[in-house]
């Protein structure tokens, strides 16, 4: 499982250094193999371990190309899916459609999200979070039947 959130920057040719911490279990469970695609709902980049994107495309497998809902999910997931192999010194290259997506720069932040990492430009992750925490104080939205019974 991958968790917190690391401060990053990117190289001149649009390569990301993957923090040590998560090195060992990207090597020993996929060979150091990614895939990176856009998020559906927000500007970051979703990268996955080449294992955990695999069970991704077996549910895009299911959807009907027939029904213009589920094939415009699978033609924008599949369809800016990039495989990203880590080198020798722990860097993956992210292509340069994929970085203007989430308008990534220099300064970064990789932030763990159990199966998978999200990548946003630093002053976009921090305006996200602000927003997301500014939410939560203000309680103004509804509660699903799951976050009912979450607990910490």
């Amino acid at each position: 499982m991958f968790r917190g959130a690391s401060a990053l920057s990117l190289d001149s040719k649009g390569r990301l250094s993957i923090p040590s911490r998560h090195r060992g279990l990207l090597l020993s469970e996929s060979e150091g193999k990614m895939v990176c695609t856009v998020d559906l709902h927000q500007p970051c980049l979703l990268l996955y371990p080449l294992y955990e994107w695999e069970e991704v495309e077996m549910k895009l497998r299911q959807l009907s190309s027939m029904n213009p809902q589920e094939r415009r999910v699978q033609r924008v997931l599949l369809g800016n899916a990039h495989e990203a192999d880590m080198d020798k010194s722990g860097r993956i290259l992210l292509p340069s459609t994929l970085r203007q997506h989430a308008g990534l720069e220099k300064s970064i932040m990789m932030v763990g999200q159990l199966n998978k990492f999200e990548l946003w430009s630093e002053s976009k992750w921090q305006e996200q979070l602000a927003l997301d925490i500014e939410t939560e104080l203000a309680g103004d939205f509804e509660l699903t039947d799951r976050l009912k019974d979450f607990s910490l």
